[in-house]
């Protein structure tokens, strides 16, 4: 149970106060309900308002905050893909919640800079619910834009079924989806609700709201039925909706999913018993999403397995999964880091420069950090025997 007296519950907040009315309507409303309020409802939740989330003066970083390297590198394998693909015109590109837009700055660049001949045939599209990260995508891009490059920004439900040829990506999204939380009680399988008590939020266990939750289990394989009482985690069904969605607008291509997570064996371990599920609020994390609410990042690791297999019934072919640090490796990060070490510095403040590149490849790399984090790469309507330059080196 999450702590509910906590002197930062901000009832006073119209977020707060938007779901406590609501819960005074409807009685109850399941874990993902409150999640997908507290960070997506309009104007309100915490990806829509606008107010900096990123970076150091938000409440968490990722990858393409450290270097420029991270986005270069992702370049370099759509730069792969696009050769695999038989060198497509137009070879599309679709990044789904590019946040501030630093990671599509950084690919174009690369691309523009190193593999002209793809970029010539590139059309970038981006997918982004958030209205304030649009508008800071349309602005740090405007110089790709306004040259006349192909930069689009469509939901996903805009892209025509079978319509793409080209890559699917996404960093750190799937880990913001909203997800049900379950519990274990006497080998039934329960579900979290919130609701009111005395004008706070509190939770209660009740009957699943669906039985996919159940299903869920059976599908990737784990028997949390027969754990111990009390046993916590967390199901991310829109994780299966999404790979559905997706699939169904690929024509030729692939996906590319980097996140936080684990297979469903480590994820569903009898031992992980409460679960993943983490909230960060100005660069520091606790496990009460009922506090600073609209205010905070709210995340749950990703389970690989059911993406996977559900990607498999989408009709999409496992090409490989493997951890950030030996993804970006194989696309040449030990290759930047050497010509970091051999070249002298021409400068004190290049000297500088060169050591906070080099930490921050260290960081992408590190297996107990950004290094450690999922790459799963699925393609769809590809021949058997392809290979891929991300894939080199494998978990």
């Amino acid at each position: 149970m999450f702590a509910q007296e906590n002197q930062f519950v901000d009832d006073s907040s119209p977020l707060y106060n938007f779901i406590s009315q609501h819960l005074r309507d409807v009685g109850r409303i399941t874990f993902a309900e409150f999640m997908d309020l507290a960070l997506y409802c309009p104007q309100l939740g915490y990806y829509a308002r606008p107010r900096e989330k990123i970076g150091a003066q938000g409440d968490f970083f990722t990858s393409p905050h450290l270097s420029s390297d991270f986005g270069e590198l992702i370049a370099e394998q759509l730069a792969d893909m696009w050769q695999v693909l038989g060198q497509p015109n137009p070879f599309t590109v679709v990044e789904l919640g590019a946040g501030q837009g630093l990671l599509a700055a950084d690919v174009l660049r690369c691309l523009d800079r190193h593999y002209s001949d793809c970029f010539r045939c590139l059309t970038y599209v981006i997918s982004e619910k958030a209205a304030a990260h649009v508008v800071e995508q349309r602005h740090r891009l405007r110089r790709w834009t306004g040259a006349g490059v192909r930069i689009e920004w469509k939901a996903i439900e805009e892209i025509p079924i079978n319509s793409i040829t080209g890559c699917v990506f996404s960093n750190e999204l799937i880990d913001a989806f909203p997800v049900h939380l379950v519990e274990i009680r006497d080998r039934t399988l329960k579900e979290i609700y919130v609701q009111l008590e005395e004008n706070r939020f509190a939770e209660i266990v009740c009957d699943s709201s669906t039985d996919r939750l159940e299903e869920y289990f059976k599908f990737v394989g784990v028997d949390v039925l027969n754990y111990a009482d009390g046993y916590r985690t967390e199901v991310n069904l829109a994780a299966l909706d999404w790979v559905d969605t997706i699939a169904s607008k690929i024509d030729r291509g692939f996906v590319l999913t980097i996140d936080y997570g684990y297979t469903a064996a480590r994820y569903y371990s009898p031992m992980r018993s409460q679960g993943t599920l983490q909230c960060y609020y100005q660069h520091s994390h606790h496990n009460d999403p009922y506090i600073y609410v609209g205010e905070q990042d709210i995340t749950a690791h990703v389970d690989f397995t059911a993406l996977q297999l559900q990607g498999e019934r989408s009709g999409l072919r496992t090409e490989g999964f493997t951890q950030q640090g030996l993804f970006l490796m194989s696309l040449g990060l030990g290759d930047r880091l050497t010509e970091i070490t051999q070249t002298e510095a021409t400068s004190t403040q290049d000297l500088q420069n060169r050591l906070q590149r080099r930490d921050a490849l260290h960081q992408l790399m590190n297996p107990m950090g950004l290094g450690g984090f999922g790459v799963l790469i699925q393609s769809k309507n590809l021949s058997q025997d392809i290979q891929l330059k991300g894939l080199m080196q494998r978990i």
